[in-house]
């Protein structure tokens, strides 16, 4: 008797933590409507505010988390160093990774992780950090490849690493031997031509082997046509001779014609959707 006369106090207190549950659910979803008018009208402060509160009354709703880590993410300033703005991209960060936790496939957070170490890259003062931030930046997107192999911006910037990552490299050494960057090639020294092949030239191929898939997803990329054109050409200081130098050379001069054909394409089919017809008048 004494068992089943819990049994309704029981169910009471389990209705009541349902509904408790259920109203903590829809003062989230309102603080996420607030969130998101305030980060339309580009009031990152407050929709932050707006998202935590979504957050803390509903831990478990990961949309809300990700618009608070992309309101901290749109608040950082690449290669600004104050307090408050290496805060922002701490906390942008923690919280990606935090919706990975609850959805371990999340694009939008693979891929703004990777868009958030490849600009942290790009304000790197020195170049072994910035190194080290663009391999972070490779991790996230392979990753972002692998969750969605028909996203074409993941491959494109795969390519657009190799090329960072590469660049500098081939830069030093036509320096170190005192050749501009606008005198032909390729690298006369063999002993340090055959270093940088041997530390290099997988990099280069792969690179080019992303932007080829880019180009089979979207066959008017031109940005990746553009990359294929820097891979290609600066490929070429590797080779062995001066006839295969200019043939490379040449293969890089088409990518850039490629480039500005499927740019002039796209102009004119954007003018042709654009014009209307007269409309004649009644009467």
């Amino acid at each position: 008797m004494r068992f089943t006369a819990k049994l309704p106090a029981l169910a009471g207190v389990m209705l009541v933590a349902v509904a408790l549950a259920g109203c903590e659910k829809l003062k989230s979803r309102d603080q996420l409507n607030k969130g998101v008018n305030a980060f339309k009208s580009s009031k990152f402060t407050e929709a932050v505010e707006h998202f935590k509160r979504a957050v803390d009354l509903d831990p478990t709703f990961t949309t809300a988390r990700l618009y608070l880590a992309t309101a901290y993410m749109s608040q950082y300033i690449p290669g600004a160093e104050s307090d408050e703005n290496l805060q922002n991209a701490k906390a942008a960060e923690d919280q990606f990774h935090k919706v990975l936790q609850q959805d371990p496939v999340n694009a939008v957070a693979i891929e703004s992780l990777a868009s958030l170490h490849y600009n942290q890259a790009q304000a790197m003062p020195k170049l072994e950090d910035k190194l080290k931030k663009l391999d972070d930046a490779k991790v996230w997107y392979e990753k972002l490849a692998q969750v969605d192999p028909n996203k074409k911006e993941a491959f494109y910037s795969l390519g657009v690493i190799a090329w960072a990552k590469w660049y500098p490299a081939i830069m030093g050494a036509r320096a170190k031997l005192g050749m501009k960057p606008e005198d032909p090639g390729p690298i006369k020294d063999k002993k340090l031509k055959e270093e940088i092949k041997q530390q290099w030239l997988p990099t280069i191929e792969t690179g080019i082997k992303n932007l080829e898939r880019s180009l089979q997803i979207d066959k008017e990329y031109e940005d990746a046509m553009a990359y294929m054109n820097l891979l290609i050409r600066e490929r070429a200081d590797l080779a062995e001779t001066a006839d295969e130098y200019r043939r490379e050379v040449e293969v890089a001069d088409n990518w850039v014609q490629k480039a500005l054909d499927t740019k002039k394409i796209k102009a004119e089919r954007a003018n042709r959707k654009g014009t209307g017809g007269i409309t004649p008048s009644g009467g």
